[in-house]
């Protein structure tokens, strides 16, 4: 399936010095935020006061939310087991007594709702927090020394380096968002952003399996113009899979509700900067490095070229 009707011909690789500026500015803004701001951490990640009501009837979510939110208490209110259950989440306060609480949300609930019966309390410490904090770190490390990795061994270390610095690109933006919005940081959202990890790099081994076969049958074009080729050969692919995922997670995002709101939020930037990063940091980095098709050909080919030179 082509997006369109014919294979564009636009130079991306000469307008890429302009999209480094953006990207750097657009990098050093998001360090700037998360140093000066910081994230804005769920329950997850910080520990907190866990609640669990069961309501007479099917719980209605933003209804639950808006009563704890005009009491003043900042709370994460989800649907647990049976539709008329409900999970509470508080952050964590100075001196906080969860029978105490438990018993000012309880009265809030019952003022909305009468015949709201309180099913558990718990309090989640901060090291089981600190212990996510860092085994998502470590997660994300890890990815991308695995995606340096397969990118090097299944094309080469300039493509390698490129894709390790596109894919970093793009959490990078992500956090910065998260820190500017101070929407809540959470499980969720690190899980969206080690998708979005995923679905950058498959667009950078899209784009880079077409350089590679454009090499050997463009031998004698510079490389700016093999990598303008193959972005866009695969510019229809890369429209209609990001444009048709776009969709769906906008939707996700309208739809979601409060609860989903920093997943499809991730999401969402994720895969416009992705989509951008393949191109204009990913090959762009590789143009740089000064990629070309003696990079890409085995020794021995390379050898039987030399000697059927005149």
């Amino acid at each position: 399936m082509e997006f369109f009707h014919k294979v564009s011909t636009y130079p991306f690789m000469r307008t890429r010095r302009m999209w480094y500026g953006v990207s750097t500015v657009a990098i050093l803004a998001s360090i700037a935020l998360l140093v000066l701001r910081g994230l804005n951490l769920g329950i997850d990640f910080t520990g907190g006061v866990v609640l669990q009501f069961a309501f007479p009837q099917t719980a209605n979510i933003e209804e639950t939310r808006t009563s704890l939110e005009k009491a003043g208490h900042e709370a994460i209110v989800t649907s647990f087991g049976a539709p008329n259950e409900v999970m509470v989440r508080l952050l964590p306060q100075k001196n906080q007594d969860v029978n105490v609480v438990s018993r000012e949300v309880t009265a809030v609930l019952q003022t909305s709702v009468p015949g709201v019966t309180l099913r558990s309390s718990e309090v989640v410490g901060p090291q089981i927090g600190e212990e996510l904090t860092n085994q998502g770190g470590m997660a994300i490390m890890m990815t991308f020394i695995l995606v340096g990795l397969y990118t090097w061994f299944r094309f080469q270390w300039k493509m390698g380096l490129s894709a390790v610095v596109a894919t970093l690109h793009d959490p990078i933006i992500i956090l910065g968002f998260f820190a500017l919005t101070r929407i809540t940081f959470d499980l969720s959202v690190l899980a969206a952003i080690l998708a979005v990890i995923g679905y950058s790099l498959n667009d950078t081994v899209v784009v880079f399996d077409r350089v590679r076969d454009n090499f050997h049958t463009m031998r004698r074009a510079a490389s700016e113009a093999v990598l303008d080729a193959s972005i866009n050969q695969t510019l229809s692919r890369t429209v209609i899979t990001s444009g048709a995922t776009l969709l769906v997670v906008l939707v996700l995002l309208v739809m979601g509700g409060e609860t989903l709101k920093g997943f499809s939020w991730a999401l969402t930037i994720g895969i416009l900067v992705g989509t951008y990063s393949s191109i204009y940091v990913a090959g762009a980095m590789a143009l740089e490095l000064k990629l070309s098709a003696i990079d890409l050909m085995p020794p021995k080919e390379e050898k039987e070229e030399i000697d059927a030179l005149p």
